[in-house]
């Protein structure tokens, strides 16, 4: 039986990365996308928590993709967690947080981890979204993030090739680690650019998204 995702973008940037995972490891699922591009310019002006108004939104765009009859619900933009964890709770399909899939493999890949993101609104929620999922048992897991300036503003402008020779930069740098994390949609495009950087093994959300979604609703 074909399965319905919704597939739920706050950027032009993200939607390619996730659709060529759909293509590669869920072929006959049908994805549908919902575009609502104002919500990461409202974020990147906003400090501090989600506002009440940010979260109705990102609450809002779940329960609409609910209605389509879609069998899940994954966010592709990584600055809205608390607002996401909300939706999750109304609804009685799958939603899925962007990361919360790769974070849950790199706690499976070691003990140290690293994650390098380019959306700077977006790393205080990722980082208390990841210290959460670290069980208790494992006090000794170490976390560090790493900014890469300028990625962002590349892909904007349509230079993935300077994106992606940015964050390889920044792997490359990277020592003693367990597992990269790629933070967010966006920069999966750079995975190939990082693998040819760095031996230590490297996670992209969409993949590991993707898989936990045919996990939980099945082919």
């Amino acid at each position: 039986m074909s399965r319905k995702v919704a597939l739920i973008h706050a950027t032009q940037v993200a939607i390619d990365p996730i659709h060529h995972a759909m293509r590669t490891l869920w072929p006959d699922c049908q994805a549908v996308n919902l575009l609502d591009d104002s919500l990461s310019a409202d974020r990147a002006v906003q400090k501090g928590a989600l506002s009440d108004s940010l979260t109705d939104r990102i609450v809002a765009i779940a329960d609409y993709a609910a209605g389509l009859g879609s069998d899940g619900v994954l966010y592709t933009c990584s600055a809205f967690g608390s607002a996401i964890d909300k939706a999750a709770s109304r609804l009685s399909i799958p939603v899925l947080k962007p990361n919360e899939a790769m974070f849950e493999q790199a706690l499976d890949s070691g003990d140290r981890i690293a994650m390098l993101y380019t959306f700077e609104p977006a790393r205080a929620g990722m980082e208390q979204e990841f210290r959460e999922m670290v069980p208790s048992n494992r006090p000794h897991v170490s976390f560090s993030s790493h900014y890469v300036p300028g990625a962002m503003d590349a892909l904007r402008s349509a230079d993935p090739g300077t994106h992606n020779r940015l964050v390889a930069t920044q792997a490359a740098r990277l020592e003693d680690v367990d597992v990269i994390m790629l933070a967010h949609f966006s920069t999966t495009r750079a995975a190939e650019a990082v693998r040819q950087q760095t031996r230590i093994p490297v996670l992209t959300s969409p993949d590991c998204a993707i898989n936990k979604l045919k996990d939980l609703i099945g082919n």
